[in-house]
């Protein structure tokens, strides 16, 4: 081995030894950095576990960088504002209330702090609603309540939005444009209070109502909705005849419900029924009658004789076009009936009167009764006494009803009041005249009814009063002339 050998070995072992020095070293700076920032760390955990983060606040008082027992501390003299702004608009001020916060609740703020806990502090805005059952229920319930109540209120004063509407005008079917309003969107702030009840001043952002707009889908049902409108027809049926009635040519206007409900305007629906009515009806006109003799007379109605109620007949077909029923008959029938009631509107045939009636004729003093267009009894007869103004009264009449044994009770001009037992009775005026059985007279002559005839009804002989009775039925037509 020679002197180079040796020296190199010599140096090698030397630089080996201080590099380990160097290793040694480097390791106890970093064990030591190592055990500073577990330190720290440590430290700033257990602040951040037991210290609510910089920006948290509980029923809106900051309890950033508190302990639980700092916070609960703050919180029990903390109040509440109750005072209610929209935008920078105060709309409620209420007496200020005290949390009522104690020492009780001390494990619902911890809960707090365990639940608002970062590794790391955190700057991010917190806030935590707490409050007691008595304080929760007057923010959730109470004032709530006076919220909206006042929120209505308000709105009672300020412009409401107009939505747009699809409507039907002088027979053309045109889109209104919507027009907003000033009105708020109570639904919508209530949502918002609710998002901060436990704040002690309550801040909303404004919303309005909005109408509904040109565009909206609703808007294209309502006019495909009144396009079908137009296309609509109703067979509307008065006796044996059928109108069709065609939206087109009787509903110039319309509009449409948000619930998709068609209002029309029935003004010309009105008219098309009342000339229809002015057509078929009969009451307070003149029949056509056709004599035992066979000779045509005109008759006027009285008693018998129907029409139809224009205006809920009106209302009944406009309603039939907004449910868009095809078909209905009239039902509406009005007359001079006892009841007011129309009498004849089912009869059609012999000009209305039909083939089942009884015919009295004041210049014959003879009475007909037919049955199916067959005569089954004629028979002569007294009527009202003409030389004092009591002549059976003409016209077209009806049976009201029919009474056997019956009392008539009434007066006769120049004669006391009177109370006659009769076995058949038959009115056929509301006034009281009818058919009765006369077992007191005595002259039945044909000109009896000039000067001795009756108070104004028909009297019959008593042998064939019980026929006649048998004869008529209640609402047959009884015509007089």
């Amino acid at each position: 081995m020679n002197n180079n050998t040796v020296n190199e070995s010599v140096e090698e072992v030397e630089k080996k030894r201080v590099r380990s020095k160097k290793r040694f070293t480097n390791w106890k700076l970093i064990a030591a950095g190592g055990g500073v920032l577990a330190l720290l760390l440590g430290g700033m955990s257990y602040y951040q576990a037991t210290h609510f983060n910089s920006n948290v606040t509980i029923n809106d008082t900051k309890v950033g960088g508190m302990s639980a027992d700092e916070a609960i501390q703050k919180l029990k003299t903390s109040g509440l504002a109750n005072k209610v702004y929209i935008d920078q608009q105060q709309i409620l001020d209420e007496k200020e209330t005290k949390t009522e916060l104690t020492e009780k609740d001390l494990p619902q703020v911890k809960k707090l702090l365990k639940s608002q806990w970062t590794f790391f502090p955190s700057s991010k805005e917190k806030d935590y609603s707490l409050l007691p059952k008595k304080a929760e229920q007057y923010r959730s319930e109470t004032m709530k309540k006076l919220v909206e109540e006042k929120l209505v209120s308000m709105n009672e004063k300020l412009k409401a939005p107009q939505d747009a509407m699809a409507k039907l005008e002088q027979g053309k079917i045109v889109i209104s444009k919507s027009v907003d309003g000033k009105q708020y969107d109570v639904t919508s702030l209530l949502k918002d209070y609710d998002k901060q009840k436990h704040k002690s001043e309550i801040h909303l952002k404004s919303a309005y109502i909005q109408p509904i707009k040109e565009n909206d889908p609703i808007i294209k049902k309502e006019e495909k909705a009144l396009q079908n409108l137009l296309t609509q027809s109703v067979d509307y049926k008065v006796q044996n005849e059928v109108y069709s009635l065609k939206a087109k040519d009787l509903i110039q206007n319309a509009t449409m419900s948000k619930d998709m409900k068609v209002t029309i305007d029935a003004s010309d629906i009105k008219n098309k029924v009342a000339e229809i009515n002015k057509a078929k009806s009969t009451l307070h006109k003149d029949f056509a009658f056709k004599t035992h003799s066979g000779s045509v007379i005109s008759v006027k109605g009285q008693g018998y004789g129907w029409a139809l109620d224009v205006e809920k007949e009106t209302k009944q077909v406009g309603q039939a076009f907004e449910k868009g029923e095809k078909s209905l008959s009239a039902s509406n029938i009005h007359g001079n009936g006892w009841e007011k009631e129309g009498i004849g509107y089912k009869t059609t045939s012999n000009n209305g009167i039909g083939d089942t009636y009884a015919e009295v004729s004041i210049a014959d003093q003879q009475i007909w009764i037919y049955k199916d267009g067959k005569l089954v009894l004629t028979t002569n007869v007294v009527t009202g006494k003409h030389s004092t103004g009591e002549d059976t009264s003409p016209g077209v009449w009806y049976v009201l009803y029919k009474r056997t044994p019956y009392t008539l009770r009434g007066s006769a001009v120049g004669k006391a009041d009177y109370a006659v037992k009769v076995d058949y009775w038959v009115p056929f005026t509301n006034s009281g005249q009818g058919f009765h059985d006369a077992g007191w007279r005595k002259d039945w002559g044909s000109n009896a009814y000039l000067t001795g005839g009756s108070g104004g009804c028909v009297n019959l002989l008593p042998n064939v009063a019980k026929t006649v009775y048998d004869s008529l039925n209640t609402y047959d037509p009884v015509i007089v002339y």
